[in-house]
């Protein structure tokens, strides 16, 4: 096994009274009289080390002594239980070996500009908060997997280079593409409709990008999203699926996450009442809501970020707002029956001021419909005939929706913006480190 010569953190419990050894980076030092305490993070977890001056060689306690912050290192010593250290177990030292040294390092026990943190991600990352932050990131899209798995869908992965737009034409990153133009993938959802045949039920899941140059806390221009799509699944159906699917991502979150909630002080009990059904509002029954409030929002008008916020702080639970107007939406979405001036859609409001986290569709399934709407939207037929296809050939009913990994993770977590929800973000400014 690689690695087994070393003894990962978590595994201390377990070793109480053996000799092991330990290797990671020194958080904090602090030296009192004859002993010193140094914190060491290894990945899994953070222990504290006892350096006693009596019980160590000259040399080693020099060297334990003059620790710099996130210097590597190697520790061996005696597992004893304590209470009061981290992880309720400590490592008193017979021997410390210096593996990198690290000399003023630049991110301190401090407050640091948000400028300067993320000139320092590369670094910023390795902080506590941060630490927690992505674990749970981790956690939540192994559960995005496991759900679906659980659920019968099968992964399709989506290219990332396309010459068919999903979304709006203005938020496109192109590139040449051999002599033709290709575009960064907005969304994978046109090619998991086409898996959508073969396998009934599928999920695309990887980084997607718009071009908005947008400075709010909710926006990257890189970000994840996952994309499941479902044959013979009407709006309705969409909706229920969503609801069930942020409530398992919730439950696992609180279940398996719930130390890095609390190092990241989120109030954990606004999450504890996620479940179904979530409550609904049509987009006309959101604009009256809005009006009254004093909101000057006119029906046809899309719903601002004030909106969402406005309308998602009426409720405990996460809102569905469904069957926008037509020419606020795209061009695949299906034209509601009972309102031909808006389509069977809907987006998914998290409380506590997130806004936005899911918007879905059921699809337009009508070959001739289908052709209107990307003529109307003026754009490039050929590029999607391929696309149309999907409808000349065993056309069906479908739905699907996209959930942005970030803005949900901002949410569970209680973190106020998104570029902490992603180990490099790229945002209008940035595209280092």
């Amino acid at each position: 096994m690689i690695g087994e010569r070393y003894t990962e953190v978590r595994a201390l419990p377990e070793k109480a009274g053996d000799e092991v050894t330990v290797s990671g980076w020194v958080e904090t030092l602090r030296v009192h009289a004859k002993v010193a305490f140094v914190v060491v993070r290894d990945g899994t977890g953070l222990v504290q080390c006892v350096l006693p001056a009596g019980e160590v060689d000259a040399d080693t306690w020099e060297l334990g002594t003059t620790l710099e912050q996130e210097s590597a290192v190697e520790v061996t010593g005696q597992v004893k239980p304590d209470a009061r250290a981290p992880g309720g177990h400590e490592l008193v030292l017979r021997r410390l070996e210096v593996v990198g040294a690290s000399s003023d390092y630049p991110i301190q026990p401090k407050e640091h500009g948000v400028d300067f943190l993320m000139d320092h991600r590369h670094l910023w990352i390795r902080s506590a908060r941060q630490r927690a932050v992505l674990r749970v990131r981790s956690e939540l899209t192994q559960a995005i997997h496991d759900y679906f798995h659980r659920e019968g869908f099968v992964r399709i992965d989506t290219p990332i280079l396309t010459g068919s737009i999903g979304e709006s034409a203005g938020t496109l990153f192109s590139t040449e593409y051999f002599g033709e133009t290709a575009y960064l993938a907005q969304t994978g959802q046109l090619y998991v409709e086409a898996a959508c045949p073969a396998f009934r039920k599928v999920y695309c899941f990887g980084p997607t990008f718009r071009a908005e140059k947008s400075k709010t806390r909710r926006h990257l221009t890189e970000f994840w999203m996952v994309e499941p799509e479902v044959a013979f699944a009407d709006s309705e159906d969409n909706m229920a699926l969503q609801e069930d699917f942020v409530s398992y991502l919730v439950e696992r979150a609180l279940e398996r996450c719930s130390d890095e909630l609390e190092a990241l002080e989120r109030d954990t009990t606004p999450l504890e009442g996620v479940r179904p059904p979530f409550p609904r509002l049509s987009y006309g029954e959101a604009v009256a809501r809005l009006q009254e409030g004093g909101s000057s929002i006119e029906w046809g008008d899309d719903l601002g970020g004030g909106d969402e916020t406005e309308l998602a702080g009426m409720y405990d639970l996460p809102l569905f707002v469904h069957d926008y107007p037509k020419e606020a939406k795209a061009f695949y979405m299906k034209e509601n029956p009972e309102d031909p001036r808006t389509v069977l859609c809907n987006d998914l409001l998290a409380p506590e001021g997130y806004g936005e986290i899911i918007g879905g569709s059921q699809r337009e399934d009508d070959l001739e419909r289908l052709r209107a709407r990307i003529r109307a939207e003026g754009l490039p037929e050929d590029a999607y005939e391929w696309y149309l296809d999907l409808r000349r050939y065993g056309t069906f009913p479908h739905s699907g929706f996209g959930l942005g990994v970030e803005r949900t993770l901002a949410w569970i977590t209680g973190r106020p913006h998104v570029r902490e929800l992603i180990p490099f973000p790229r945002l209008m400014n940035r595209l280092d480190p």
